[in-house]
């Protein structure tokens, strides 16, 4: 990986692996995001309104949590690797089921994909922390803080009262 020129004093052998630590979850971010617009857009069913203004919000956050994350690649000299082909080539998510309508469905499968999205971002916080760029790790841990609270919402859709 080539960088581009920076005055950042982070070593270059750590930025080039922060960097290539960024895009991983930057590609998981994006496929986060792109995930939970597909519940937003198909939901169905009783609890139709709350959950698709639900799955807006959460993908809004999301969006600029894509975005601090790239922006951070480019800080450190970087090269963001965004597009959907690579977002496809590059996420660790499983596939969003493209057949489901049922809000409790959509809310499991979310659910499912935001805790995963947030154990790699808890692992990249570490990632970051042992590369000792704590700029990195900071970011990672404002985005795992916001990933759990949408967690718990999406998961409170899931209790049976």
């Amino acid at each position: 990986m080539r960088l581009h020129p920076t005055r950042n004093d982070l070593p270059e052998a750590v930025r080039t692996k922060v960097i290539a630590l960024i895009n991983s979850r930057l590609a998981d971010c994006i496929d986060l995001q792109t995930q939970t617009k597909q519940a937003h857009w198909n939901v169905k069913g009783p609890n139709f309104i709350a959950l698709h203004e639900l799955f807006d919000k959460i993908a809004e956050d999301i969006e600029d949590y894509s975005d601090k994350i790239a922006e951070r690649a480019v800080q450190l000299g970087g090269q963001v690797e965004g597009t959907a082909r690579a977002v496809a080539a590059h996420s660790s998510l499983s596939e969003y089921p493209l057949t489901l309508s049922a809000g409790h469905e959509h809310a499991a499968a979310l659910a499912n994909a935001l805790a995963s999205f947030g154990k790699h971002v808890r692992a990249a916080i570490k990632a970051a922390t042992d590369l000792d760029d704590a700029d990195t790790a900071d970011l990672f841990t404002g985005v795992s803080r916001g990933i759990d609270k949408w967690l718990w919402m999406v998961e409170a859709h899931l209790e049976k009262g």
